[in-house]
């Protein structure tokens, strides 16, 4: 009579399991034994325990929830910062201080064709009357450039001050608007002049910026200046006024 063949369980409990024998015993077959019995506790306390381990971990403070509790100076993830809305706030009231000392368009008389000629001839004249100085703002306003003008205004402005705590908060809004690398509208200047800022801002006076603005100033005359002299804008006041003069 032929022998019959192994059972499966038989089979299994001859050779293990092909993939990992070495890392667990087959089972008995007459039932689990009691350090079975005892894994497999052990692994329901676990599976149940995990859970709430995960959930620890998530909610520790600076882990899973980072953005919500970052550091304000921590630049990766400032966007989630509640200073940014005090950044924004603080940017919107200088912008406001900026706006009633600098208007959008100074106050002046019309000028006479004699001044408009004068305009072309010298760039101190021009700079010198508030009707060219507008003339002038529109074409650098054409050329993105008009932060140049805004900010030897705003220099001027601060010359004029005689309140000491004016003083100090005029200068701190003109090296955060015109300055500050962090600025959309600084101004173009070269690291001397910064460091010499840099060091004036120490104890802010009406001339820490006088290196800046004739630094600002000799830019204008020599790059935005002749070009202002053969746009559209200054011929056609030119023409304008001519026209003008003839028919009085």
């Amino acid at each position: 009579m032929a022998a019959e063949p192994p059972s499966p369980a038989e089979e299994l409990a001859a050779n293990g399991c092909e993939q990992c024998k070495d890392s667990h015993p087959a089972p008995d077959l007459e039932g689990e034994s009691p350090m079975g019995s005892e894994r497999m506790e052990t692994r329901k306390r676990q599976t149940s325990a995990a859970p709430e381990t995960s959930g620890a971990i998530q909610t520790q403070p600076g882990v899973g929830n980072r953005g919500s509790n970052a550091c304000c100076f921590c630049w990766c993830c400032c966007c989630s910062c509640s200073c940014l809305t005090v950044r924004n706030q603080d940017r919107a009231r200088a912008h406001e201080l900026r706006s009633e000392i600098i208007p959008y368009c100074e106050e002046s008389s019309t000028p006479t064709l004699e001044e408009v000629n004068a305009w072309g001839q010298s760039f101190d004249k021009l700079m010198r009357t508030p009707a060219g100085r507008n003339a002038f703002r529109e074409f650098l306003r054409t050329e993105f450039s008009e932060e140049n003008m805004l900010f030897w205004m705003a220099c001027e402005d601060l010359k004029r001050e005689t309140n000491k705590n004016l003083i100090q908060e005029k200068a701190r809004r003109i090296y955060e608007d015109y300055v500050s690398i962090l600025s959309p509208r600084e101004v173009s200047l070269d690291s001397r002049v910064r460091d010499l800022i840099n060091r004036n801002m120490l104890e802010p006076s009406k001339h820490s910026f006088d290196d800046a603005q004739l630094q600002i100033y000799t830019l204008m005359h020599r790059d935005s200046y002749p070009r202002f002299m053969n746009s559209d804008i200054y011929r056609d006041l030119v023409e304008s006024f001519s026209q003008k003069s003839a028919e009085a």
